[in-house]
């Protein structure tokens, strides 16, 4: 298992730097709707669809990527601001602070066809989306948004073995710890803040740097709340993995789970710094 876990993982790894860095940007955004529409075909099981509603869902959703990829510009040689994916940063984001932490807490399911397609809409398209916007701004920023999410998870597993005490949430993921999260935010933390002083970005050489520690801390619970909301929703449909696609990590929302909550807050903050 642990072997055919890390041959995939760097399967992915190289699909993934290859994609990144040597595909143009209307290629880029193909790969990010390829995804989408992937992730939407296993959100699909976890709302209960099946077959051919599954894979219209599927479909439409990598279609709206596409499309909206296309009409924002993020298919373009040329850099430009995407300021139509305002709106749908906004809403991810009031979803993931305001809607989601209701949501784990009281335990709520996904009723019917109606909420199966709204969630999904907010939780798959603002992430890809915000992959074809990052990488437009920098193939190195999405990277490092990546990378850091790797650091947060692998954090909190390893504090969470070594010190993990007090249950996170035991009913909806028994094994995360509230020192496994503390781990994830130190992780990340130092992993940022060393990123910056290893940069060529003037604030990093100003005490302003001390400033990423509570944003990096921020986006880190964040990704925590990504985390726990794919757990739940599993849980719920009686699913160990979303999927089977990768084998020894599951499927594409298990992979991406933390970055469906993160990614649109980097492309908002992205966004309010281009402006």
């Amino acid at each position: 298992m642990l072997k055919t876990r890390v041959i995939t993982a760097f399967v992915l790894l190289g699909v993934l730097l290859g994609a990144l860095f040597f595909l143009p940007p209307l290629g880029w955004l193909a790969f990010a709707s390829l995804i989408c529409g992937g992730a939407a075909w296993e959100w699909g099981g976890l709302g209960r669809f099946a077959g051919v509603r599954r894979a219209v869902y599927a479909v439409l959703m990598g279609a709206a990527c596409l499309l909206l990829g296309l009409v924002s510009g993020l298919g373009s040689d040329t850099l430009q601001t995407p300021v139509e994916l305002f709106g749908f940063y906004a809403v991810s984001a009031a979803f993931w602070l305001g809607v989601v932490p209701f949501w784990l807490k009281r335990k709520w399911r996904l009723q019917g066809s109606a909420s199966t397609v709204l969630v999904g809409l907010i939780v798959l398209l603002p992430p890809a989306l915000a992959m074809a916007h990052l990488r437009a701004v920098s193939p190195l920023l999405l990277l490092a948004v990546i990378a850091a999410v790797s650091v947060a998870d692998i954090s909190a597993y390893f504090t969470g073995r070594a010190f993990g005490r007090r249950k996170l949430a035991p009913e909806i993921s028994p094994g995360k710890t509230w020192e496994g999260a503390g781990g994830a935010v130190a992780g990340v933390v130092l992993f940022g803040v060393l990123l910056a002083l290893g940069s060529s970005l003037e604030f990093a050489r100003t005490p302003l740097v001390v400033m990423l520690i509570p944003l990096l801390a921020g986006f880190t619970g964040v990704s925590v709340l990504g985390d726990l909301f794919e757990s739940l929703l599993k849980r719920q449909a009686g699913l160990k993995d979303s999927g089977t696609l990768l084998p020894g990590h599951g499927g594409i929302l298990d992979r991406i789970d933390s970055l469906t909550s993160t990614l649109p807050l980097v492309g908002l903050a992205a966004l309010w710094l281009a402006i």
